[in-house]
């Protein structure tokens, strides 16, 4: 789809044809980006060739996997059959200089200065005017704590890309590292925390992304390396740990599956996503049980978790604390407007530093259909009412794109600026979306 265009949301309100008691709609998503991203860098510190399958292929994950090239791994890459294999070196990197370019993608850009902080050798790390923007002060200070050194060309803005650095691996066997912006900081040391050559803790101020965490540290495990939690906010890795090559299957992507959710109470019917399951490493399961305190029904089946619309047709606001699943939070407001009661949603202040500044990105586009919407420093609140026709402005915000693209299957003249953002997680959400559109009607 061309970055250019505008995406003209078609209004099914009143046009689906689907008798009682039909089949499901049945919607397959890609893979997981963030496991996608996890299993690629774990697979690089392993000793041996690891083959992924049902491999995420969006921008932020060939960034990633063009910076492993760039460093000299070997990978055996097919689109077509989603699958990626990468020879790791059990720890060393195959180069000791290189140029690397993350484009906008968060977790290449956190992990991969992490890996290359607590290595040997110099390298310059650029990302898009985007990333550059995002925080990295909190891990850039944490790897020069643990003896990392940074430089910064005059034109450069200290705490953000681009840099250069020197890595000299591990000089502490400790680091206390702030997660209030971002839990890609913990989990980008923790995976490197194998290279240690003594027990390593990792201590953390804030609780942000717990999930993500939780995420991080079972991936490690799967892969062979074992974190302990000698205290809520601290971690241990013990040393002599390897990660082991292993031939891994990659889950489809929640945060992809819950945009179809949403179409369960917005439009009434029952939805079900090939292959997401409760028991998913991925946190944004938890919106499905948001969707329940909604009035829907959630049963996870054999193919996938089946969600049935509330039974009387009406859908209710609800107060939501979403710090755990706060990627969804643009999808919960766009939905938001045509249910029964306000909606607010807590515990997102984070989310002002990700692709865009979310919450005043929401209130902003929210308000320009004529929906009243109250924000806070952490939190909104979202006021029933009927959506008024609107270009939306995206920011070049996947999330944007994605998340108020639901709001205009209810409502007249809702247009999408700049859908081609989404090719960030999810280059075919918007032929996928036409797909259900035409199915429904």
């Amino acid at each position: 789809m061309d970055t250019n265009s505008a995406y003209a949301v078609p209004n099914l309100r009143g046009k689906i044809k689907r008798a009682p008691g039909a089949e499901p709609l049945a919607v397959t998503v890609p893979g997981s980006k963030s496991i996608t991203n996890r299993a690629l860098l774990l697979a690089t510190l392993a000793d041996g060739a690891s083959l992924l399958k049902g491999v995420l292929f969006s921008d932020d994950s060939k960034y990633f996997l063009r910076c492993l090239q760039t460093l000299g791994f070997e990978t055996k890459v097919s689109e077509a059959e989603k699958t990626v294999s990468v020879r790791g070196l059990g720890g060393p990197l195959p180069c000791a200089s290189a140029r690397q370019y993350v484009g906008s993608a968060g977790t290449a850009a956190r992990f991969l200065t992490a890996y290359l902080g607590l290595s040997h050798g110099v390298f310059f790390l650029d990302a898009s005017e985007q990333m550059r923007r995002r925080p990295m002060a909190p891990l850039l200070d944490a790897l020069q704590k643990l003896g990392c050194q940074f430089f910064y060309r005059p034109e450069d803005t200290p705490g953000h890309f681009p840099f250069f650095l020197r890595g000299h691996g591990f000089k502490r066997d400790h680091i206390t590292i702030n997660i209030d912006h971002s839990s890609q900081f913990l989990s980008a040391l923790l995976i490197a925390s194998c290279l240690s050559e003594q027990d390593f803790t990792t201590k953390i101020e804030g609780h942000h992304g717990m999930a993500y965490i939780d995420m991080t540290v079972k991936m490690m495990e799967q892969f062979g390396v074992t974190v302990e939690r000698p205290s809520p906010d601290s971690f241990l890795t013990r040393a002599g740990q390897k990660y082991t090559p292993r031939e891994y299957q990659i889950e489809p992507d929640a945060s992809a599956a819950c945009y179809f959710y949403a179409l369960s109470p917005l439009l009434g019917i029952p939805v079900l996503v090939n292959g997401i399951h409760f028991a998913s490493l991925q946190g944004d399961v938890a919106f499905l049980h948001l969707l329940e305190q909604m009035g829907c029904r959630a049963e996870d089946t054999e193919s996938g978790i089946l969600l049935s619309p509330p039974a009387d047709g009406v859908f209710h606001g609800i107060r939501a604390d979403m710090s755990a699943c706060s990627d969804q939070a643009i999808t919960l407001a766009a939905i938001a407007p045509y249910a029964a009661e306000p909606t607010t949603i807590t515990g997102i202040g984070h989310i002002r530093y990700q692709e865009s500044d979310r919450i005043q990105a929401m209130a902003t586009e929210l308000g320009r259909m004529g929906i009243h919407c109250d924000a806070g420093q952490d939190s909104v609140t979202i006021y029933p009412g009927t959506p008024l026709p609107a270009r939306i402005e995206t920011y070049e915000d996947h999330r944007m794109a994605m998340g108020f693209a639901l709001t205009g299957l209810r409502s007249d003249g809702i247009v999408i600026q700049n859908p081609g953002c989404c090719k960030k997680t999810f280059r075919e959400y918007f032929q996928v979306l036409d797909k259900v559109a035409a199915q429904l009607t």
